[in-house]
């Protein structure tokens, strides 16, 4: 349990992250942009499972993502195959470097589920060339809320873009997990900036 004022243990063999939530209720415009020569969006209608986990595991190993990993082949295809769920890959030079997924489930609004590039195109300004065609796929349809969350455990200029995205806070949450590094869904040596305590 996690108590009100001072410090919550978190037992051994678990992570624990602080999630941040962030919404925004209209376009805010485009951000200037740089680069983008050899960049591309590729829409990917009913993604092959081994396809995204390895997409998945590319851009998310460094900074733990496991929770689509610990999916079996039907609760990943219930998602990535829903027709509500809009899948891109982020493409340098046609290689795939970067996972967009845009979540229409919920009526009049969209789940930014999934924003992210490998470590070889980060820096570029790749994540604002990304999130600027994020966005302008998003506000093409009848929504009226497009939200996001990130975490203490994600890359740690993630929250600060997001805000410079247009993104609002509105919520903040503590998450505890299992490690996946000590499950075997990622490798031991995932997110080395987060000790493992087994």
């Amino acid at each position: 349990m996690i108590v009100p004022d001072g410090y919550s243990d978190v037992p051994a063999g678990r992570v624990a992250t602080v999630v941040t939530s962030l919404q925004m209720t209209a376009h805010p415009g485009r951000r200037p942009e740089a680069g983008g020569g050899t960049w591309s969006l590729r829409a990917v209608e009913r993604p092959d499972l081994d396809w995204y986990r390895d997409l998945y595991r590319r851009v998310g190993e460094d900074w733990l993502w496991f929770s689509r990993l610990r999916m079996s082949d039907g609760e990943l295809a219930g998602i990535v195959h829903d027709s509500r769920v809009a899948v891109y890959a982020f493409e340098a030079a046609g290689a795939a470097e970067g996972l967009l997924e845009l979540d229409f489930r919920a009526a009049g609004e969209c789940e930014l589920a999934f924003f992210g590039l490998t470590a070889a195109v980060q820096g570029t300004g790749a994540g604002r060339w990304l999130m600027n065609r994020a966005l302008d796929l998003v506000w093409q349809r009848p929504v009226e809320r497009l939200w996001v969350h990130t975490c203490t455990l994600d890359h740690p200029g993630a929250l600060a873009f997001y805000v410079r995205s247009g993104f609002v806070p509105f919520r903040r949450q503590i998450e505890v997990a299992e490690d996946p590094r000590l499950t075997g869904t990622v490798p031991r040596t995932a997110a080395p900036h987060v000790p493992i305590i087994g």
